[in-house]
Parts: C-alpha cells; sequence; structure tokens
C-alpha cells in the first residue's frame, strides 16, 4: 500500500516503521506543521494514495476527514477524543462517498476484551449486590481522560444497566492497562487487559487500513474484527 499518515508522534512514527516493515511504502507524513497548508493543496496531496491513517489530534480530525473523502482516500481514524463530531463525521463521509473505520482503539486484543466484557456486563445485570467499576492507566502525554476505550467500556455496561464509574491515571510511560471489576460484599472479579507495547496499536490501524480498500461507508473497528473472527469460522 502507499499510505499517507497523520501525526507525527510515537504513534505515527511506530505506524510508519511497522508499514515500511511489512513492506508498504509511506510517501506522505504531515504533522502540526502543515495544519496551515490550504485545504485544496492537502487535497491534492492526497490523491494517488492507497489509505491514510490518523494518529494526530482531536481537533484535526473534521479536517483530515473532509480532506480523505474529497481525495478518494479511505482513512483510518486512529485519534480519540473526537466523539461529539461523530455525527458530522459520518454525515460528511456519506456525503462524498468516502470510507472510514475508527475505534476507540485499534488493538485486536482490546476488541476480544470488549466481547469479553459485554457477556460480563450481561451476567451481572441481575445480580446489584455487585457493582461495577472501571479503571484505565496511560502515559503522561496521552491527553484524553478518560481514554476512548474506558469509555467504550462503559457504554457496553451502561447498554444493560450499570452505571460504573471511571478511575483515570496518567503518568510515566504506561502502553494502557484497562480494568472492569465488579465489586460486593463477599469477593470481586476482575477482568483486565494489559497493552506491552503500542506495536498492537499499529498493527491493527494497518489491517484496517487493508479491510477498508474497495469499500464505502463508516465502520467502527470492532465491526473488522467480528468479520475476520466469523469468516476464519466458517
Amino acid at each position: 500500500m502507499k499510505l499517507v499518515i497523520f501525526g507525527g508522534g510515537a504513534m505515527g512514527r511506530l505506524v510508519s516503521s511497522r508499514a515500511k516493515d511489512d513492506g508498504d511504502e509511506v510517501s506522505l507524513v504531515l504533522t502540526s506543521r502543515d495544519a496551515g497548508r490550504p485545504a485544496d493543496k492537502l487535497v491534492e496531496l492526497l490523491r494517488g494514495h492507497d489509505a491514510a491513517i490518523d494518529f494526530s489530534v482531536a481537533e484535526a480530525v473534521l479536517a483530515n476527514v473532509t480532506a480523505c473523502v474529497q481525495a478518494g482516500l479511505p482513512l483510518v481514524e486512529g485519534t480519540t477524543g473526537w466523539n461529539k463530531h461523530e455525527s458530522e463525521v459520518r454525515q460528511i463521509v456519506e456525503e462524498h462517498g468516502g470510507a472510514l473505520i475508527y475505534g476507540a482503539n485499534f488493538s485486536i486484543g482490546v476488541n476480544l476484551f470488549y466481547g469479553i466484557v459485554a457477556r460480563a456486563a450481561e451476567l451481572f445485570q441481575p445480580l446489584p449486590d455487585y457493582a461495577p467499576f472501571i479503571e484505565e492507566a496511560h502515559h503522561s502525554r496521552k491527553r484524553d481522560a478518560p481514554s476512548g476505550t474506558a469509555l467504550r467500556l462503559r457504554d457496553l455496561l451502561a447498554s444493560v444497566g450499570h452505571d460504573p464509574p471511571i478511575a483515570s491515571t496518567r503518568a510515566g510511560d504506561i502502553p494502557g492497562i484497562h480494568r472492569v471489576g465488579f465489586d460486593s460484599v463477599s469477593d470481586q472479579i476482575m477482568l483486565t487487559h494489559t497493552a506491552r507495547s503500542r506495536e498492537g496499536f499499529a498493527t491493527g490501524s494497518l489491517v484496517a487500513a487493508r479491510w477498508i480498500q474497495g469499500r464505502k461507508g463508516t465502520y467502527e473497528f470492532s465491526t473488522m474484527i467480528e468479520e475476520i473472527l466469523k469468516a476464519r469460522l466458517e
């Protein structure tokens, strides 16, 4: 694939490195220094690529999505913190016949973790003696708190009537830890996902960039995971 990377931070650099290791070409990396570039010039730069992967900042998502769909470029949106603009983003993609895949977390393991938590939420729903809670920890450079992953976990619990509090920690160089607990007087059940590095996020974004080829519309990363698992089980 011939790729565009939005974001020159740790994740942008990691995705670029992993893409090159996989034999892909990263021919354009856009950082905050490119924010003032005229929209039409940006669209021209994007044309001719196979996909774009965005790990920039929430404030840039609308502009990046708009430029990509105008250039006919599928976009993997890995930035978090832009949820309030989701309806507008979906409308932009639909109006231009674009393709977008997004997720609170591009780790394949985390998306399997979502399924485990969803099932646990159902099991504990009729048991009010068990109080659910969420804990998450990330490196000190992460801007959003709670994380997008923690918010997704909260939504999964809320879908069956739970109302869990979220505790967030930002310290050091923690890649990412998410815990979902169910606490009672007699015992506690804890479900935990621990990221050992950011490699999983980079791998997932590249898998998504391949999966979105030839598709139109807006997709959640979890939809892709479900489709892949279904295909392998058939």
